[in-house]
């Protein structure tokens, strides 16, 4: 373990450590520093990070502000009950303990004295009452999927004055829920109002954000973060001229020897009754995934032949296209997409103008991202541009690939087999044939998926990638200048 983490480490008590080795299924805490990248310089405290940002997020909610640069700003003041490293390894932040009873039963203990940034103190309800937004009928979400095995009438939650703890009870095994709890979108909010959750920074102003005192792994080394809100081609430049230490999702950078996981997947949702039942042949023949990519999607990306980007790494063999339908039901039909992500705009258009070939006559509608996961909830589309940040886990990643194909009811079917193979590289290869096997009869076709557009300067030193492909700033120093 690298200088430096075991000072921040030593906030940890002996026996929470004791009780954490122990956890089923091999929870253990993250270390993922590069030592010959850092070339044996300690770690510091202290200094101002600047980190350029190639968007403004404009939703607060974490199952909504998933795209990778907004959930890398996000994870800052708010987090989930744990971290996956990118070894897919668990590493507790809120949590203390996450431990296995049963088979089917997953408790989590909660660290103790946790506050909002507001000073209300955070207790079990909170964390049910943020993941059950996720189900409510006004604010939908795919992520839900992500808790499908835990049977939520059966929840039981102390009395208020011990409220740390929180006992799931699970409807079939589902060994991978203990790290599905880490998701991006599963971060705990107050249950009023829009504020902050806990995270290692709090924020002093719009783009300040000061370091935690409090944040339960240990501070964070940098003293503050001053945050540039911009488009991607100014972050880039900010980066260029050394106006910036950080720049994440900006254009026409390089990542360095960073390899961020591709877990953020875009999907062509469609409605049958309205796009007719030989639209997924019209497209096939008309839209090449490659060139889709290569040509409308910032690196790093890939273009998705099935439907888990896990099935295509490394990138699988394109199948063969189909010929073009002999008599396309063409129509009129209007494409959603979502306004924040300048991509699908560009992929949008491209859509419309190689589907116009084959009589399609498709009108372009651009929607905040609420309004287009509004509009996704309700069915009330012909054809969306849909993306979600996937677990890196099979098994979580197709239930969320169900939830954003609209066939919410296959979760029962298709999930208890594979949650009941013990051993997880077969839990990951029955769900790969699974999504190769459902593919074919959902209304929804894969386009391509993304990784974080990130780039550091030669100041920034310990910077990784956590398992969903975000960057741990809690865990980043500043060199000497």
């Amino acid at each position: 373990m690298e200088a430096g983490r075991i000072r921040r480490a030593s906030s940890v008590s002996p026996g929470a450590a004791v009780r954490w080795a122990t956890v089923a299924g091999g929870l253990i805490a993250c270390a993922t520093i590069d030592q010959s990248a850092l070339g044996a310089a300690r770690a510091r405290y202290g200094g101002v990070l600047r980190v350029a940002v190639g968007t403004r997020p404009a939703e607060t909610d974490p199952s909504l502000a998933d795209a990778p640069a907004e959930a890398a700003v996000r994870a800052l003041t708010g987090s989930p009950l744990c971290r996956l490293d990118a070894a897919r390894r668990l590493r507790p932040l809120l949590a203390s303990e996450i431990a296995w009873e049963a088979p089917l039963r997953l408790r989590v203990e909660l660290r103790t004295n946790l506050e909002f940034s507001e000073g209300a103190a955070l207790s079990a309800e909170d964390v049910l009452a943020s993941w059950s937004r996720l189900s409510q009928a006004s604010s939908l979400s795919p992520y839900r999927a992500l808790l499908f095995a835990v049977r939520e009438e059966r929840v039981h939650l102390p009395s208020p004055a011990t409220a740390r703890s929180l006992d799931l009870p699970l409807a079939f095994s589902w060994p991978d829920l203990a790290a599905s709890l880490c998701h991006p979108a599963l971060a705990i909010r107050p249950r009023t109002g829009s504020g902050q959750g806990v995270g290692p920074f709090r924020a002093s102003s719009s783009n300040e954000l000061l370091a935690s005192l409090t944040f339960p792994t240990g501070r964070p080394f940098v003293d503050k973060i001053v945050l540039g809100f911009l488009d991607q081609r100014a972050a880039s430049r900010r980066l260029a001229l050394h106006q910036a230490d950080l720049a994440i999702g900006a254009a026409s950078i390089k990542s360095g020897n960073w390899n961020p996981p591709k877990l953020y997947a875009t999907y062509l949702t469609f409605r049958i009754e309205r796009a007719g039942a030989d639209f997924r042949d019209a497209f096939e023949a008309a839209i090449d995934r490659g060139d889709l990519t290569r040509f409308f999607v910032p690196p790093p990306a890939q273009p998705m032949y099935s439907l888990l980007p896990q099935a295509s790494m490394p990138a699988a063999t394109p199948p063969p296209r189909p010929p073009a339908p002999v008599h396309p039901s063409g129509r009129a039909l209007t494409l959603l997409y979502d306004e924040s992500l300048p991509e699908q705009r560009l992929i949008a258009q491209r859509l419309q103008l190689k589907l116009h070939d084959l009589k399609y006559a498709i009108a372009l509608k651009p929607l905040p991202r609420s309004a287009l996961r509004a509009a996704w909830a309700a069915g009330q589309f012909d054809l969306m541009l849909q993306s979600v940040l996937l677990p890196p886990a099979a098994g979580p990643a197709l239930a969320v690939a169900l939830e954003i194909a609209g066939r919410h009811e296959l979760l029962a079917a298709e999930l208890p087999p594979i949650g009941a193979l013990p051993d997880e590289a077969a839990r990951e290869q029955a769900a790969l044939e699974r999504a190769r096997a459902l593919l074919p009869s959902l209304a929804l076709i894969p386009l391509y998926a993304q990784g974080l557009r990130a780039a550091t300067s030669e100041r920034v030193a310990s910077l990784a990638l956590d398992g969903h492909g975000l960057p741990a700033l809690d865990d980043a120093f500043l060199l000497p200048e």
